[in-house]
């Protein structure tokens, strides 16, 4: 099993939850309004007057056989609106209960 954060504008809402719907990735946690800044490119999102967008944020766990057509959907995804800012990070889960 893999663990799947994915992080992403608030406008891709709607989007990540159709794809994740789409592979039958029916449990989920989310967080509304994270904040952050990406590593490399893209504006930062901080609530702010300055910087006023914000992040949304899920953590899925998935079986390995679903991490290639999520990570490829999401990349898609991500390639609409490059400015807006999606990331996806992968760990390996040991276990779950």
């Amino acid at each position: 099993m893999k663990a799947v954060f994915i992080t992403f504008d608030q406008s891709h809402k709607d989007d990540v939850i159709r794809i994740l719907d789409k592979y039958l990735i029916r449990g989920f946690t989310f967080w509304e309004g994270t904040q952050g800044r990406g590593s490399v490119t893209g504006e930062p999102h901080y609530g702010s007057h300055a910087w006023p967008s914000l992040n949304n944020s899920i953590l899925t766990i998935v079986e390995d056989r679903q991490v290639k057509n999520l990570k490829e959907s999401l990349t898609q995804l991500d390639k609409t609106s490059p400015m807006l800012g999606l990331r996806v990070f992968v760990w390996g889960v040991d276990e779950a209960f």
